[in-house]
């Protein structure tokens, strides 16, 4: 009788990836982070499980969407309170905050359960080109031919 295997998460094991969000796509950015993230790209990848590495993405500012969605797009929010909901564009979220986009649309596309947290907390994003992450020493992530730039 064969026996499944479950792989032993080694969280020592996990990678650095750093992703350009300059000039990309919104949408497509997201899929393949959250790709990564997820670790749908590592052949020992489990649905249930966190095998998935940490990514960072560098210049959330100069992230781009397609069509009208600049002017058209709402994010919402609500306090809690009675009358407590908040609408924003896109363009006036991306002037305030443009870290939010970036994490609304890949935590959007994660499982919405504890392992989706789990995932999400592996998610880096920045305003600019600079990140603390140095020491990690990331590797750059190359969505154009979905591989990994060595």
């Amino acid at each position: 009788m064969n026996k499944t295997t479950i792989p032993s998460i080694d969280s020592s094991n996990r990678q650095w990836f750093l992703v350009d969000a300059e000039n990309q796509t919104l949408g497509r950015l997201a899929t393949e982070v959250a790709s990564v993230l997820r670790g749908k790209t590592k052949p020992d990848f489990t649905p249930h499980l966190d095998t998935g590495d940490f990514v960072v993405v560098v210049n959330a500012e100069k992230i781009r969407v397609t069509g009208k969605k600049a002017q058209q797009k709402l994010y919402r929010r609500h306090s809690g309170r009675p009358g407590g909901m908040k609408v924003e564009t896109f363009n006036s979220l991306q002037n305030r905050l443009p870290e939010r986009i970036v994490e609304k649309a890949i935590k959007g596309m994660l499982p919405h359960n504890a392992l989706g947290r789990q995932l999400f907390r592996k998610l880096k994003v920045y305003r600019g080109a600079e990140h603390p992450h140095a020491a990690q020493k990331p590797q750059i992530l190359n969505f154009d031919s979905t591989t990994l730039a060595q």
